[in-house]
């Protein structure tokens, strides 16, 4: 789903207008990627559409009180993640309707912050044998099977983010120098080594069963015509899917993204090199790797008293 099917879900004319102008400033001025397009709208509606109709009379009547009391109403039952990304995507959305005009004051300030420590989780991997099991739940005799499987495989092995599978084009796999060129978060643009079994997945898909058609995406739907480029979501359900085949509960696709990072930390490949892998901006991100390595950190935890 992209950001302009968000937009024209079942929302009340005056709410679509709003949110169709917001679509077009969150891409033509802040430039952001479709994916976080997609899920700033996603909780733009879901906010507008709790406001008294008429839209235009509820927005001008809003208050920090109202938008403290959504927040806390909305977080309740929900894990920190999901609060965060929520909280961040209000904040965007009240600035844009006070320089818009729609709303008298600026009211972001009146979002609380969710209460959250960096590096308090552990990344959650999975555990040896499912991410085999679910590359191996692919019906390799079938189209979208193979298609599902090279997906899985370029998650699995490179590390990738859902967004950035979808992004991938043709284009920017390099079959001469053996890399893959990879369009990251804030329109970074960088290079990874393409494995053996990337490619081989990469070479069963583009050869054997991707539609012929101009769209230069590497990804495409299986059902429809013309062929349309996999967007992050799919992908996401592309996973989901493949869970269900294994037997497995309904596991995120990062996770294949943290077990990549963990299994790297285990073969002794220091953490330095793991975060250009996952292509972190910051140490502090690839950091909290560092707490699922337990044979090195044993090493350094000191003894319990009374304990030798």
């Amino acid at each position: 789903m992209g950001a302009r099917d968000v937009v024209n879900q079942t929302v009340a004319a005056p709410v679509a207008a709003v949110l169709e102008d917001y679509r077009a400033f969150l891409v033509g001025e802040r430039g952001l990627a479709a994916e976080s397009v997609r899920c700033y709208c996603n909780h733009a509606r879901v906010f507008l559409a709790q406001l008294p109709d008429p839209v235009e009379s509820g927005l001008r009547g809003l208050s920090a009180g109202g938008v403290t009391a959504y927040v806390v109403a909305y977080c309740q039952g929900r894990n920190t993640w999901s609060a965060k990304a929520m909280v961040t995507a209000l904040r965007s959305l009240l600035r844009y309707l006070h320089v818009s005009g729609r709303v008298p004051t600026s009211l972001a300030g009146a979002v609380p912050a969710v209460a959250g420590w960096r590096l308090a989780a552990l990344p959650r991997g999975l555990m040896v044998g499912q991410v085999d099991a679910l590359i191996a739940s692919c019906d390799l005799q079938v189209a979208v099977g193979v298609r599902d499987h090279a997906v899985l495989v370029v998650l699995a092995r490179l590390g990738l983010r859902t967004a950035e599978v979808a992004a991938l084009g043709l284009q920017d796999v390099d079959w001469r120098a053996g890399e893959v060129l990879v369009r990251g978060k804030g329109g970074r643009v960088e290079r990874l080594p393409l494995p053996v079994a990337v490619g081989e997945a990469l070479t069963g898909y583009l050869i054997g069963v991707r539609p012929t058609c101009q769209c230069r995406s590497v990804f495409l739907t299986a059902r429809g015509r013309p062929p349309r480029p996999l967007t992050a979501m799919a992908v996401r359900q592309i996973v989901a899917r493949a869970c269900r085949r294994a037997g497995l509960p309904r596991l995120g696709a990062h996770r294949l993204r943290h077990t990549l990072a963990s299994d790297m930390l285990r073969a002794g490949i220091p953490l330095a090199q793991v975060g250009q892998v996952l292509r972190h901006r910051s140490q502090l991100s690839t950091a909290i790797y560092a707490k699922v390595d337990h044979t090195r950190l044993r090493d350094v935890a000191r003894p319990w008293p009374g304990q030798r």
